[in-house]
């Protein structure tokens, strides 16, 4: 019964025609750009797309779907909202919102019912709705459908479609459910890296997960003396990337910001982030998303590594990272490397005052050069100097 709504539902959004486009009648197929330029009713998109600079892009090979909002859509914004839009100053903020028009691939009509969201190329996602025959897009209404052209398909809205436009911490404090969380970010100095371009995956507990600590444990935490615990608490909350509910629950465990990793589980009662329950998914900002959860996460207690744990740990890592680099894997090497480098240093490995020089001054030099070759020597002399000088203090 299902699929045969769904199938209903395509075969009626398919109907929907733009009898009098002239794109419709080409004998040959154009891009979406020069597809929806002589349509004639995009001019606003197409000088929207000159002025944010992603005519080239959109003229690429693709495939791209563009859920295309009419002259009429941009109508409807708020007087003066798209004279804004179209400065040399806004040209960040234009393309943010030009991308959140467009998905990756060619995703027609009958796929579209069959999805709740989609990625645009802004980061962010969409909602998408099927309801009574009406395909809608965050809330527009889908109104002419697979309109092919030769890099992928136009999908025409009825409104302007927009990505949320405050960062994190920005997003969290709008909520008024996160005053302690913004606190702790803040002692911590982690505001600004917080409110960054790189995007970002938050498990955020509320005021009252805060309270629920023991008495006392948030006023110690906040005070400067502490910082540097209560910044490894907050980073034990923070995953690199967007990644969505349905991602972290196929994942079942996530590398945090911290080093240590959280394991994620779906069983009776809800979804859980080790023992703390997601109560809110996906709460989208510009630069990530927030999952809400019910309790403080506290990071594995650090465990000093013996000095024959930490020598094996360098043997592995050069024998992985040779097989890279021999293999012609040079970025991943040059990753390798310094994750274990970072790692030697700031884990609790036992290394000897020569070794912890070599390693650091690696990292050092490293971090100063973009070239992956020269990353990944760099650091694999750190390395081989690390181990040479822990065998030597074995002898």
């Amino acid at each position: 019964m299902l699929l045969t709504r769904r199938y209903i539902l395509a075969a009626s959004l398919s109907a929907i025609t733009l009898m009098n486009s002239p794109m419709l009648h080409a004998s040959e197929k154009s891009d979406v750009v020069d597809t929806a330029v002589k349509a004639g009713s995009f001019k606003t998109l197409a000088a929207a797309l000159e002025s944010a600079d992603l005519v080239g892009a959109l003229k690429g090979k693709g495939p791209f779907t563009v859920f295309a909002p009419t002259d009429e859509a941009f109508a409807k914004l708020p007087k003066g909202t798209v004279e804004s839009l179209l400065k040399p100053e806004s040209k960040g903020a234009l393309a943010d919102i030009l991308k959140y028009h467009v998905v990756a691939g060619a995703v027609k009509s009958g796929q579209v019912v069959k999805i709740s969201n989609a990625t645009t190329l802004n980061g962010q996602r969409v909602d998408i709705a099927a309801k009574n025959g009406v395909v809608t897009i965050d809330g527009a209404k889908v109104v002419t459908v697979d309109i092919e052209c030769s890099n992928g398909i136009i999908h025409v809205i009825d409104s302007v479609i927009l990505p949320s436009a405050k960062n994190i911490p920005a997003t969290a404090n709008q909520t008024g459910q996160f005053k302690t969380l913004l606190a702790a970010a803040k002692a911590a100095k982690l505001v600004d890296a917080l409110s960054g371009d790189k995007p970002l995956t938050v498990f955020a507990p509320t005021d009252e997960a805060f309270a629920r600590l023991p008495n006392g444990t948030v006023g110690s935490l906040l005070k400067p003396e502490n910082r540097e615990q209560l910044k490894q608490i907050m980073l034990y909350h923070v995953v690199e990337g967007r990644v969505y509910s349905e991602q972290a629950l196929k994942q079942n465990e996530a590398e945090t910001l911290g080093g240590a990793s959280l394991q994620i589980s779906s069983r009776k009662g809800g979804a859980f982030i080790n023992e703390s329950k997601l109560t809110a998914l996906d709460v989208e900002a510009s630069n990530g998303v927030i999952h809400v959860i019910d309790r403080v996460l506290m990071p594995p207690k650090s465990k000093k590594v013996s000095q024959a744990d930490t020598q094996k740990t360098i043997e592995r890592t050069i024998h992985r990272g040779t097989a890279l680099y021999n293999a012609g894997h040079v970025d991943a090497c040059a990753s390798l490397y310094m994750k274990s480098v970072t790692g030697l240093l700031e884990d609790g490995h036992k290394l000897t005052e020569s070794a912890h020089q070599h390693l650091a001054t690696a990292m050092t030099h490293a971090k100063a050069t973009s070239c992956s070759t020269s990353r990944s020597w760099t650091l694999r002399q750190g390395l081989d100097g690390a181990y040479r000088s822990m065998m030597v203090s074995v002898r």
